[in-house]
């Protein structure tokens, strides 16, 4: 799943770099630019595969750390 998730997040970054786009000036579904269009569509696939990444590849040895709340610490203060 790591390597999966590796390749898509490289297709990705390629695929953001939408030269094919640029000179286009027709519209999609009538009423948004084809770039504006793309983009939105991209939006979606990034949040898609950041939900993949944190889901699937996410050190799961992170969630397991308890956070020091200041002034409860077991040190002496020193005073």
């Amino acid at each position: 799943m790591k390597w999966l998730l590796l390749g898509l997040t490289i297709a990705l970054i390629v695929v953001h770099q939408d030269f094919w786009n640029w000179d286009k000036v027709n519209v999609a579904f009538g009423f948004m630019p084809v770039g504006l269009w793309y983009h939105a569509f991209y939006c979606i696939a990034a949040a898609i595969l950041m939900w993949m990444l944190v889901a699937f590849v996410w050190p799961r040895q992170l969630e397991n750390v308890e956070r020091e709340v200041p002034g409860t610490s077991e040190e002496p203060s020193g005073h």
